[in-house]
């Protein structure tokens, strides 16, 4: 039976990548993002390459908790089964000192990356548990700055407990760490500015969110036996968050 894999923020960076990669794999696929045109045309694109799998798409905003729930519950009924979790949906907004943080850039990311992603696996975790079944993989970071590396830190220590709550069950919990990716993040970080989000990039070879996707697939590939609690996963030339050397791209 094909796994069905339900991804939040399925349609760009990381997201879209893990996605692909599990399309590749023969998973059915379950996208939800808020961009409506962007689902529907990555829905349509993975129908025309993978006839033989199925694809779902639903509308979500993870920061409209109202929303998660019952977007949830229609996954579960239409869908069944939620074989694998990817907790992807999350931003970073502005980059400044927290005295000088905007507080709407502070609460959206609080609410999208903590909050959202614990309301979608609240919403989907009960039936994994009946059915002794499942894999959750939270999407963390190393990247610092004081409300975003906070929310991330939320996700890591989330993730332990849900991995003591569950461990009676063959569930498994998995955080994910990306170093420095290159994708549209830093466009929403600097709320569009693209000079801005390029400087981030410059003089290294960032990784690439499909780095990021091979690594979700891998985890999800072991045996019963084998569970990764925690992958790290940097560019060559960093070597913490914002331990960056600059010139060897």
């Amino acid at each position: 039976m094909s796994k069905n894999v339900l991804i939040t923020g399925a349609t760009s960076g990381i997201g879209e990548a893990t996605v692909r990669a599990f399309a590749k794999e023969g998973a059915n696929l379950i996208l939800t993002g808020r961009r409506v045109e962007r689902l529907e045309a990555l829905k349509e694109e993975l129908q025309a390459t993978y006839p033989n799998q199925k694809v779902w798409t639903f509308a979500l905003d993870v920061t409209d908790m109202a929303m998660v729930k019952d977007v949830c519950q229609a996954i579960l009924k239409s869908v069944g089964q939620v074989h694998v979790l990817v907790n992807n949906a999350g931003l970073a907004l502005g980059l400044t000192a927290y005295q000088d943080y905007e507080e709407w850039d502070m609460l959206t990311m609080l609410d999208t990356n903590v909050k959202g992603l614990m309301m979608v696996t609240r919403q989907i975790l009960p039936s994994m548990v009946a059915a002794n079944d499942g894999h959750i993989i939270n999407m963390g970071s190393t990247a610092g700055a004081a409300v975003y590396s906070a929310t991330k830190a939320a996700v890591k220590t989330f993730s332990d407990g849900l991995r003591i709550d569950t461990i009676a069950t063959d569930i498994k919990v998995t955080t994910i760490q990306p170093g420095i990716v290159e994708t549209d993040f830093s466009q929403v970080r600097f709320h569009g500015d693209k000079d801005k989000a390029a400087k981030v990039y410059q003089g290294l070879e960032a990784l690439q969110a499909q780095d990021i996707a091979d690594a979700v697939l891998y985890v999800t590939k072991q045996p019963r036996r084998v569970q990764i609690s925690d992958m790290t996963i940097m560019a060559n030339q960093q070597a913490t968050g914002f331990t960056i050397h600059r010139g060897n791209k």
